[in-house]
């Protein structure tokens, strides 16, 4: 009884707890697929050292160094293998072989792609180029449609706008109170021309049938223009109000024209209406000359463009003739080609192309711009 009372005590008393503090340990059995051949501790410290990883003094420094050499190995036997397979290296090695028994393996970056290496002839580059280089300096098409369209309106519209000038009141009165206008060998007054020659004119530009002129009586109560010089003037009524329609359908396209070109083009706007004011200038100095050495040639030609024959020549006692005398057409077109020929002068003036409206800086003042620099001694 004595003799047992001891061992159960013993047995009774509460058991110390293991060490399980594994710190000490050199080697770990779970990890020993993952040194090399060369020892078994080697592997583990050169993927230590590469990595710069703590040492294993304790268990999260263990766990660490071990993390980092099983990445350094993944990588190199899973991505790296196709690099690493070409090497000379990897050549004699093969999955089969017992881990371990391979020599010391060598981590290698994978080689870059070799498409990217692959160039392309040299007539293959050079079309390149040239197709880069047409690319970058050819200008879009419709910028320069618009530019010469406006140009070519440009000078029809000045035209018309002269002709509008002539065909009102207030060039008639300029001409009837001028000093050395012929005056009416038949007995019209300048106040009679003035309100005869006003209803001629108000008929070019009014929405008013022939009766408008036909039913004008004189004093003496006779008709105040004849068939034929109604019929005349209504065939010129439908030139002028076509006329005046076209001018401003080309107006409204010019308009178009320059909001386009202020957006797209940079200066088309300027090159554009210098252009047209050239085109002008050559137009009417032409026109002019050919006036100038024949000008009952050149009215004849004009009126057989838009009249037939002998629907536009009357006598001279006639209302038409009395009113609007041969010194009339002679002032008019004088009128119309100084007013286009004083626009497209200053067109010209205000559109050409300077140093500063072609966006060309000066070298005297860049030079100006640069700080100046005094060396010191």
């Amino acid at each position: 009884m004595n003799d047992e009372t001891p061992a159960r005590a013993k047995s009774d008393a509460p058991q110390p707890e293991p060490l399980l503090d594994s710190s000490g340990d050199s080697d770990e059995p779970a990890f020993s697929w993952l040194a090399p051949a060369g020892g078994k501790n080697s592997g583990r410290e050169e993927a230590v050292e590469e990595t710069k990883a703590p040492q294993p003094d304790s268990r999260a420094g263990r766990r660490a160094a071990e993390t980092a050499v099983g990445s350094s190995s993944a990588g190199s036997s899973g991505a790296g293998t196709p690099a690493a397979a070409s090497t000379p290296e990897a050549a004699g090695t093969s999955a089969d072989e017992p881990r371990g028994s391979a020599g010391p393996q060598v981590f290698k970056e994978p080689l870059p792609t070799s498409a990217l290496h692959v160039r392309p002839p040299e007539e293959e580059v050079e079309r390149r180029n040239a197709q880069r280089e047409s690319a970058a300096n050819a200008k879009p098409v419709a910028p320069r449609v618009m530019q010469v369209l406006l140009a070519i309106i440009s000078p029809v519209i000045l035209l018309i706008l002269a002709v509008r000038a002539v065909t009102s009141p207030l060039f008639l009165w300029v001409e009837y109170n001028r000093p050395g206008f012929p005056g009416d060998g038949y007995g019209f007054s300048s106040d009679d021309r003035m309100t005869y020659g006003s209803y001629a004119v108000d008929y070019l530009s009014n929405w008013a049938g022939p009766r408008y002129l036909g039913d004008l009586v004189q004093r003496g109560g006779e008709k105040l223009f004849k068939d034929g010089e109604v019929s005349h003037m209504a065939d010129v009524k439908v030139v002028i109000l076509s006329t005046f329609g076209a001018g401003t359908a080309l107006l409204i396209l010019a308009l178009i024209a320059i909001l386009y070109l202020r957006k797209r083009s940079t200066g088309g706007i300027r090159r554009a209406l210098f252009a047209g004011s050239i085109i002008t200038l050559v137009l009417i100095l032409g026109l002019g000359t050919l006036a100038a050495l024949g000008w009952q040639q050149f009215f004849t030609e004009f009126h057989r463009i838009f009249f037939a024959d002998g629907s536009w020549t009357f006598s001279l006692d006639d209302t038409l003739i009395r009113l609007f005398p041969s010194q009339f057409w002679i002032d008019a077109g004088i009128g119309i080609g100084g007013m286009v020929l004083l626009a497209s002068i200053i067109t010209l003036v205000l559109t050409w192309p300077a140093r500063r409206r072609r966006g060309i800086v000066r070298e005297e003042t860049s030079a100006a711009a640069e700080p100046a620099t005094v060396d010191q001694p």
